[in-house]
């Protein structure tokens, strides 16, 4: 882990966010190589999910929506994590994460899941077990702590109006059911994508760009009629859609992933069944991706709060009902947080992200043998041009060959490609693999075409 974050904040995939003040607990800014990297995922994501499926339409909802939003999906209230606070350091941390660490290596607990464990469950299990924080000082009573963000619209005092930044992209997609039904030709089953930011109240530490508060989600609710439409067998195509899309898609080791379904206790209140697609990340096995089936709670609590009808009509029956809905959800950082850690290797004499080709932040790296020769400069940048019209490229002309080759290996780069004095004569370059570090004599003319091969 520790590996893997100086790497990322190194050659520019992710840094604190707020750096130079000291940080602030939970938040991150993506650098250069890290900003490319996530676009790569969330555009591949889209690609694969809405454009390429002809079942699928795309959305994008604003971050603040109207608070009775929020009370209809019942975030208000109830959207809350149980935590506790260091008497001493009045760090706050959650019970439950609290509960896992203190119970590894007790066997007579064996059967006990915390996941299961309401409020006043941990509670109980933290006062009679007497649980000390991570620094070993006694801690607080459980308390209720909220993970919606509240903030305010108006200018005056007293004339605030209380609103929410969302939660979730989800709640967005049900708002807009009916003005996506009115304004398109959609029919059922279908489903309405969206990626975007959402925000949490987190107080969970260490654990890197796994958890924040702020994150990108994608989000497709898919609708159907349930009467038609078998619920586990749209589960099963989406499940199969999420892992294709990781393994094939990202290159993900499938020895790394597993599904796992949740238990009843666990199951959120509005799901009739839940399963998550878990990553074997540094510190264990945990959610990359779910997929619940929502039936239909979610149009029925924002069409009872609203007072606006949105039900669908049959177009052959004109039978009038709620559709039901599949949700797969995923955090794209959560993603990019998987690509990097399934990527790291290392080997005797080098460090190597190897990212699958398809999402790497550059595709290709371009240097001129040395930098203070025209001649080589001019070339290598006619070939940068040429390839920088497929591909996102990146020009290198700092040091020696060997420490160009270093950091593109470290970035990810699948392919360099080095002008040298024979390609003045031959028109030739030579291209190296990240992968196997074989350097390949090719004519400049067949650059694209031996790049587009091979991603």
């Amino acid at each position: 882990m520790d590996k893997i974050v100086s790497l990322t904040k190194r050659r520019g995939f992710i840094f604190p966010t707020s750096d130079i003040y000291g940080g602030l607990a939970n938040g991150y800014d993506y650098g250069p190589l890290g900003v490319e990297l996530l676009r790569n995922i969330k555009e591949l994501w889209w690609k694969r999910f809405i454009r390429t499926r002809k079942d699928m339409v795309g959305l994008d909802s604003q971050i603040i929506l109207h608070p009775k939003t929020w009370e209809a999906s019942g975030h208000v209230g109830s959207f809350a994590d149980a935590v506790v606070e260091d008497t001493v350091t009045h760090k706050r941390y959650r019970a439950d994460h609290l509960v896992e660490a203190w119970l590894k290596g007790k066997d007579e607990f064996k059967n006990l899941v915390v996941e299961n464990m309401k409020v006043d469950e941990l509670s109980t299990f933290v006062k009679k077990n007497k649980l000390m924080s991570p620094e070993g000082n006694p801690v607080s009573e459980t308390k209720q702590f909220d993970l919606l963000m509240k903030t305010h619209l108006g200018s005056l005092e007293g004339e605030k109006d209380t609103v929410y930044l969302r939660g979730e992209t989800a709640q967005g997609i049900f708002t807009n059911f009916k003005n996506v039904l009115d304004s398109t030709r959609v029919k059922l089953p279908f489903g309405i994508g969206q990626i975007g930011k959402s925000f949490r109240n987190e107080i969970t530490l260490g654990q890197y760009i796994f958890r924040t508060f702020e994150f990108e989600q994608g989000e497709i609710e898919y609708f159907f009629d349930p009467e038609k439409e078998d619920p586990k067998e749209m589960l099963k195509m989406w499940q199969d859609a999420m892992w294709k899309f990781v393994v094939e898609d990202l290159g993900i080791n499938e020895k790394n992933l597993r599904w796992r379904r949740h238990t009843d206790a666990e199951r959120s209140h509005y799901s009739k069944d839940t399963y998550d697609l878990d990553y074997r990340f540094p510190f264990g096995w945990k959610e990359l991706w779910g997929v619940a089936y929502r039936t239909d709670y979610d149009l029925k609590q924002q069409m009872k709060y609203s007072g606006t009808d949105l039900q669908y009509t049959d177009p052959h029956t004109q039978k009038k009902f709620i559709p039901h809905v599949i949700e797969p959800a995923v955090g794209i950082n959560r993603l990019m947080f998987m690509v990097l850690c399934d990527s790291y290797r290392e080997e005797a004499e080098r460090v190597m992200l190897q990212i699958n080709p398809a999402i790497a932040p550059y595709s290709v790296a371009v240097f001129p043998l040395v930098s203070n020769k025209p001649e080589l400069v001019s070339k290598a940048e006619k070939v940068f041009e040429l390839l920088s019209k497929h591909f996102h490229t990146y020009w290198d002309d700092r040091g020696n060959i060997g420490k160009r080759y270093k950091y593109q290996d470290e970035a990810g780069t699948p392919f360099c490609v080095t002008i040298d004095y024979e390609s003045l004569v031959e028109h030739t370059v030579t291209i190296r693999d990240r992968d196997t570090m074989k350097q390949t004599r090719i004519a400049s003319t067949e650059l694209i075409s031996h790049i587009m091969k091979n991603i």
